[in-house]
């Protein structure tokens, strides 16, 4: 048999997989508590569904980094404190980030978020670590293409300069 063979869960971590594993649990913690605050922030219905599935995607995530983590003997990171509940009109209207705010936010969260998990893959020497990360990076990409849909849909979406006419060949 070959070099880390077997069940890859039978296998060690490396000290770079412990370290992004923990580093992606902490961050999905992060993710449950801001996207939580933004959630109270955003008033229109179809941007809190989809914050709604951000923070189950990253409850998921923590959940399955941490038992990871367990498995091997590593403390996962610790939870920030659940955010206490509040009202949509209990924030002052200029304090409230708005909707075509917190739109853009979510999405560039999103992308560094693929980034991550691609790094992750690419580092991985256990198969099913590598797995894990390309089902999230699959997520990310699914939320990364509602979250896209739901600003053009809304009008939040500002891009980039556009290339309307596009200059014409010259023949050399």
């Amino acid at each position: 048999m070959g070099i880390l063979s077997g069940n890859p869960k039978d296998n060690p971590l490396h000290y770079g997989e412990i370290y992004d594993i923990w580093q992606f649990s902490m961050v999905a913690k992060g993710c449950i508590s801001t996207y939580s605050a933004l959630k109270i922030h955003a008033g229109d219905k179809d941007l809190k569904k989809h914050l709604d599935q951000c923070i189950d995607q990253a409850k998921l995530e923590a959940e399955e980094c941490d038992e990871i983590l367990k498995e091997n003997g590593i403390a996962p990171p610790p939870s920030p404190p659940a955010r206490p509940e509040a009202r949509w009109e209990d924030i002052p209207a200029g304090a409230r980030f708005a909707d075509n705010e917190i739109a853009p936010m979510v999405a560039a969260d999103g992308a560094a978020g693929l980034v991550a998990c691609s790094q992750i893959m690419g580092k991985s020497i256990r198969e099913d670590v590598g797995a894990l990360f390309a089902k999230y990076h699959a997520t990310k990409t699914a939320n990364g293409l509602k979250i896209l849909r739901i600003s053009k849909e809304k009008g939040w979406l500002v891009p980039p300069p556009l290339q309307i006419k596009r200059p014409e060949a010259v023949e050399v």
